[in-house]
């Protein structure tokens, strides 16, 4: 029990450097009066104290042993004492050597040798490093010391084999940082793995060669490319050739050890050339192509090659494992959350399969995303915090990521650290999740597959994050044409004498008697034999299957889906009913039991629908024909503008209730849909580009993400730029992805008002997605089916309302939902305006309709008409073609009204459409606010005035 207790406290973080002075001051205190400190640490003192004998003595004896001097007089051991254990306090050896092992286990990898070039300045002197400092007697450096507390892979050792066994772990190749992490369990199994075991790596002769194999492709493959096109962009791995191996080793012991079946890769540039051929098989022929500029010619725009992704199956020693590298263009690290909501998809639909609804992802999980960051990039992009911020979230775990980062010292021409980042390590973000960081010097590639292993086991164990830092260098420019000397002289005139890893790791397996000389060569001229024949070069592991696009097609083939149409009324009302009817026993907070209340009026037919029956409604009617729904957005589940109330949280329990897990008896017997509801974490960039990811490979399912406001979608404009308006162009790359943006000018200042329509219709082009402002219940419900049903899939940006939410004129009925479909233009909808007698024809979308009407209608105008629009991309431009010719015999004065600023808004892309299918005799006007830099006032009486004249002029009553 004592030896336990010991090696408990010993092993966790209570000794470490902060606490050390307040440790030794409270004994000191204990020594002379015991009973004047807390009863815990009486405990622990008397548990280390083990002949319980407190003197003045030992009090004097601990006032000369502080661990930061290194002037006072070494103590004596008492005669025959060779155990600590013995008698601890005597001389303070216990207290000294926690210490010590408590330095290297939390400062060691200070002194690890870490950089290939050696040029990082060691200008970090750690006290708590030297030995000196900690005036052990010299009896413990001749006698042994009992270290079965200490949790050492050695019984008993003298101090300078202590000190020896301790640089050799913390100092090496391999430098550890895990003593920030506050969960203990965590703590003590690193030490386990990293002290309890033999420190020597201990590869047979076979895998020795494997890995000298691997080395040789990646810097064979790079040759061959620098030879065969030199001075053309690939940004080379050379330098950071370790990777390769590195990799194949993660796919090798993941799918072995622990099972994985998926493995999700995010980088970018760097070294992407090389992952593609010597990891997921890409034939080489196809990357000469691309070189070539001989590549097939597409309608599509396409994107350069380090941008590509790639997709493949491949057999593994009688395992079939899936291989994705994600495409990704220049904007550094935005993939990591991509490729994390990727894997997350993957596990739900895994979770959906097994009809295990609510499993635990921490549990058989099969997937494993890695992301490759560079070492300038992961300490400076925004969006890694984020990410890393995500990681243990329930709604974006994915049970653990493994981080390898290619640290080339350098980012783009910067390789001062005081300009790079404010802290001594790239890796320390990661540290705001508690999770270990392995450096390791990529010339040593036995150390690297060694910590590779141990980092896939964490992961295994724990399900969490982890983070491989493999120092490297970069033997070219930020690419081929660029000289790198001119920037960093003495850098790379340190590289250009630098040996390869090929030269090193293959002179050490020489030295070992391994290989020869000739073993060697031939390993060279193999592979580029295999260059040259254009054959792909993966051969112990050949994919089975290939493909350039990870999805071309989201909806599983699902017989239980029908068309709004062919669903019956009463099967509505019924549903809307069980969905409405909240149980007696669940306590609803009042003004959330009057909303419910009106549900259930609506779901009898004793009201008309409003926006968020509606809404709930068209996702029950997926769900009961096996139709999957993710909904995450800041709030969601209430609404921002307290509509939704997906989730009811019962006032005096606080547990949850969803009412659409209680849909009665379902429409589709065999097939259920599952509802995943997600009020977000506060960020837009990373939590958008996870559901574009997860969108991107989810079947049978509808993904939806909310902004808190339409215009906070400006944080996540990298996303919206170069994945879910371009990825079809570019990569192949389909993506069903829903954005509900709320929008409307209801005088809540320039972040609320606007959505930023302009900017969504400016990215339009080659069908790539759709752009529709609803304006009633019955076309949000039949647009959310119809993105849910269809086989092909396209982002879809909705710009949703705030006010409209409830407003009284703005409601569906039960039969509109039953039989009717979505519209994309609303022609006039007063019968007593007559075409014959209109002297206007007012164009507009979204809310400013409904003010228009409202005012026409208490003006009692009946010769101005209003046509709404509520699909602004694809434009309908037949549909409207044919509503405005029946008015050109009567009307000339057409107008465009908007609320926005006109260099905002719709105007500029609408007049261009509308203007071209009109007679040129005619032309559209625009009413609206003037050209403004912000989208909105801040002012409300402002507003008001800005509002009051536009539709005045519109309607002619200036």
């Amino acid at each position: 029990m004592h030896n336990i207790t010991l090696q408990n406290w010993s092993n966790s973080s209570c000794l470490s450097k902060n606490n050390q002075l307040y440790i030794e001051e409270i004994y000191k205190i204990f020594l002379q009066n015991p009973n004047s400190v807390d009863p815990s640490w009486i405990k622990i003192f008397q548990y280390l104290s083990l002949d319980k004998k407190i003197d003045k003595k030992n009090a004097k004896h601990l006032n000369n042993t502080t661990y930061l001097s290194s002037k006072h007089d070494a103590i004596t051991n008492t005669p025959n004492q060779t155990s600590i254990t013995s008698d601890i306090f005597n001389n303070t050896t216990y207290i000294q050597l926690s210490q010590l092992i408590n330095a290297f286990r939390t400062y060691g990898y200070q002194y690890a040798i870490l950089d290939p070039l050696n040029l990082q300045n060691k200008t970090t002197h750690n006290p708590l490093l030297e030995l000196e400092n900690y005036n052990f007697s010299s009896k413990n450096f001749k006698n042994n010391i009992d270290m079965t507390p200490f949790g050492l892979n050695k019984k008993s050792m003298n101090i300078m084999e202590v000190y020896s066994l301790l640089k050799k772990i913390y100092c090496g190749s391999i430098g550890i940082e895990y003593m920030h992490i506050i969960n203990p369990k965590i703590i003590l199994w690193l030490q386990k793995k990293l002290e309890s075991s033999t420190t020597d790596l201990n590869f047979n002769d076979e895998e020795k060669k494997q890995f000298l194999k691997e080395i040789a492709a990646a810097e064979g493959l790079e040759r061959y490319l620098g030879t065969k096109f030199p001075g053309v962009k690939r940004f080379s791995l050379e330098g950071g050739d370790a990777l390769i191996p590195m990799l194949k080793e993660t796919i090798r012991h993941s799918v072995h050890h622990h099972g994985i079946t998926e493995i999700f890769i995010g980088m970018a540039h760097r070294g992407r050339l090389n992952v593609l051929i010597n990891i997921l098989g890409k034939n080489p022929k196809n990357l000469f192509n691309e070189f070539s500029n001989a590549n097939k010619i597409s309608n599509k725009s396409g994107d350069v090659k380090y941008h590509q992704g790639f997709y493949s199956d491949v057999t593994l020693n009688g395992n079939t494992v899936h291989l994705s590298l994600l495409c990704n263009p220049s904007h550094l690290e935005i993939v990591n959350p991509v490729v994390m909501g990727t894997v997350r998809a993957r596990i739900d639909q895994l979770s959906i399969q097994s009809k295990i609804y609510h499993c635990d992802i921490t549990t058989n999980n099969t997937i494993l995303p890695i992301l490759i960051h560079g070492d300038a990039a992961i300490s400076a992009q925004g969006i890694v915090q984020e990410t890393f911020n995500l990681s243990k979230t329930r709604a974006y775990s994915v049970g653990g990521t493994v981080h390898i980062i290619i640290n080339n010292q350098i980012g783009f021409t910067t390789s001062n650290i005081r300009d790079m980042r404010s802290t001594q390590h790239c890796t320390d973000i990661a540290k705001m999740i508690q999770a270990p960081i392995f450096h390791v010097n990529a010339d040593d590639i036995e150390s690297v597959i060694y910590i590779t292993r141990i980092a896939l086991n964490f992961r295994n164990e724990f399900k969490h994050d982890v983070v491989i830092d493999l120092i490297c260098y970069r033997r070219h420019g930020h690419n081929e044409a660029d000289e790198p000397s001119v920037t960093q002289p003495i850098m790379y005139k340190k590289i250009r004498n630098h040996p390869t890893l090929i030269n090193i790791y293959s002179n050490a397996l020489k030295k070992q008697k391994i290989i020869n000389q000739d073993d060697n060569i031939k390993l060279i001229k193999s592979y580029r034999e295999i260059l040259e024949k254009k054959q792909c070069v993966l051969q112990k592991w050949q994919p089975i299957r290939t493909n350039t696009t990870l999805n071309t097609n989201n909806l599983i083939n699902n017989e239980d889906i029908k068309p709004s149409k062919h669903i019956t009324q009463q099967y509505l009302k019924n549903l809307a009913y069980h969905i409405s009817n909240i149980p007696a026993e669940i306590n609803m907070h009042s003004r959330v039991k009057k909303i419910f209340f009106d549900r259930t009026e609506m779901a009898k037919g004793k009201k008309l629908f409003d926006w968020g029956a509606a809404e709930i409604l068209a996702y029950a009617t997926l769900l009961d024909q096996g139709i999957s729904i993710r909904l995450s957005g800041e709030d969601v589940a209430r609404g921002t503008f307290f509509h939704r109330h997906a989730i009811i949280y019962d006032q005096n329990s606080g547990e949850k209730y969803i009412p659409l897990e209680h849909r009665g008896k379902p429409l589709a017997h065999n097939k259920q849909g599952h509802f995943f509801i997600w009020d977000s974490v506060l960020s837009e960039e990373a939590a958008l580009a996870f559901e574009y990811g997860y969108a991107n490979t989810a079947k049978n399912m509808l993904i939806i993400w909310e902004a808190q406001f339409g215009d906070f979608s400006n944080g996540a404009q990298v996303v919206i730029d170069q994945f879910i308006s371009a990825s079809e162009q570019k990569w192949g790359q389909l993506c069903g992805l829903v954005m509900l943006l709320p929008h409307g000018y209801e005088g809540q200042g320039p972040e609320h008002s606007s959505a930023r329509i302009e900017r969504y219709l400016q990215l339009c082009s080659e069908n790539n997605m759709q752009i529709c402002i609803p304006s009633t219940p019955g076309q949000i419900y039949h647009k959310l089916r119809y993105q849910g049903t269809c086989a092909i899939k396209k982002p879809l940006i909705i710009i949703s309302p705030k006010s409209l939410l409830r407003h009284p004129m703005v409601n569906t009925s039960l039969e509109n939902l039953s039989h009717g479909s979505f519209q994309t233009i609303f022609g006039e909808i007063d019968k007593n305006i007559l075409i014959n007698k209109t002297n206007r024809v007012i164009i507009c979308s979204g809310k400013v309709f409904y003010d228009l009407l409202e005012q026409r209608r208490k003006n009692q105008q009946h010769d101005i008409a209003i046509i709404r629009i509520e699909q602004l991309y694809p434009f309908p431009q037949l549909h409207l073609e044919t509503i405005l010719n029946s008015y050109y015999a009567h009307t000339e004065d057409f107008v465009w009204c908007q609320e926005e600023p006109k260099n905002q808004g719709a105007w500029y892309y609408m007049q261009n459409h509308i203007q071209n299918i009109m007679p040129s005799n005619i032309t559209l006007k625009y009413i609206g606010r003037p050209d403004a830099a912000a989208p909105a006032t801040g002012y409300l009486s402002t507003h008001q005035t800005q509002q009051k004249k536009l539709i005045n002029d519109a309607l002619h009553t200036n």
